[in-house]
């Protein structure tokens, strides 16, 4: 990759070996635990924006996904791990162990979501209370689908089909395609929310052949295994057992569901949530609330 611009000085980096490959993590602050997830297609740099504020009150951990930004990219398995959710679960465990944090805060935008609430439900005696970013569930999600929905979310029947026939679109001008994907899900409808330097940092990775396979297979992942393991839980009456806060966009993807708060009350026992001003990235869109809302729910110290 080019060089990029370092947008968490003072932080530590970490590469972590891990049962999903090699994990780079940025770590700062004090406090307790907090561990920072980003989603599609992008990396540790989304969470720039609130990190100098959350890192007063916690000792932060921002990794990159496997697959994304700096982390490895294996080879996926027939049930499409390392990129399916509870495999990405398993791997950030290993992250925080390594750093030693055997309990930990939690929160997840966008994929990462998806990785903080089936941690959660995984490891109830891991996680001290989870927030989700801009997601509802991904059984809502695929359950809920109709003609309104999947026009807003066509990337994910897109990004599911067979290999290598959405890389091979994807590859002939990532950039141009991660720009025309990324847009439409911000408020303003334009990439003027991001920071330059972070969508050097998103365009660089993204332009890697293995790592548009790999997101690829993230979503190929939801599809079936992710899907599986939620109808599973779902059957078995499982639910998050620790405090959750969900966030969403007020132009953001859960917004065009149903009310995503009672959504998420039929999957945790304890739920509290709201909608910010902005569209679907709220740490970049939104950063003064987004961090305000995080702080009110994860407390910590000053």
């Amino acid at each position: 990759m080019p060089d990029l611009a370092d947008l968490y000085p003072g932080f530590a980096s970490h590469w972590i070996d891990t049962s999903a490959g090699r994990i780079f993590a940025r770590a700062g602050g004090s406090g307790p635990p907090l561990m920072l997830l980003h989603g599609y297609a992008q990396t540790n740099v989304m969470w720039h924006r609130v990190a100098d504020e959350l890192a007063k009150r916690f000792a932060l951990v921002i990794p990159d996904l496997p697959g994304y930004g700096w982390s490895a990219a294996p080879d996926a398995g027939p049930d499409h791990a390392p990129y399916t959710k509870r495999a990405m679960a398993a791997a950030m465990i290993d992250v925080m162990e390594t750093l030693g944090h055997a309990r930990f805060s939690l929160a997840g935008h966008d994929r990462g979501g998806r990785v903080a609430y089936r941690l959660a439900l995984d490891h109830p005696g891991r996680v001290t209370r989870v927030a989700v970013l801009d997601i509802v569930p991904t059984y809502a999600m695929w359950r809920g689908l109709d003609a309104r929905l999947a026009c807003r979310i066509w990337h994910w029947t897109f990004l599911s089909l067979p290999a290598p026939g959405p890389e091979n679109i994807i590859g002939r001008d990532p950039v141009a395609f991660w720009d025309w994907k990324t847009a439409p899900g911000t408020k303003a409808k334009s990439l003027a929310a991001f920071d330059p330097r972070a969508l050097a940092h998103y365009r660089a990775f993204f332009s890697d052949p293995l790592r548009i396979h790999a997101t690829c297979e993230d979503y190929r992942a939801g599809r079936t295994t992710d899907l599986a393991h939620d109808e599973a839980d779902r059957a078995a009456g499982r639910k998050i057992a620790c405090p959750m806060l969900a966030l969403w966009g007020e132009s953001g993807i859960p917004s065009e569901t149903e009310s995503p708060l009672d959504t998420w009350r039929e999957w945790a026992n304890d739920v509290r949530g709201f909608a910010i001003d902005c569209g679907h990235y709220l740490p970049e869109e939104n950063p003064q609330a987004t961090t305000a809302a995080l702080i009110d729910f994860f407390g910590g110290r000053e």
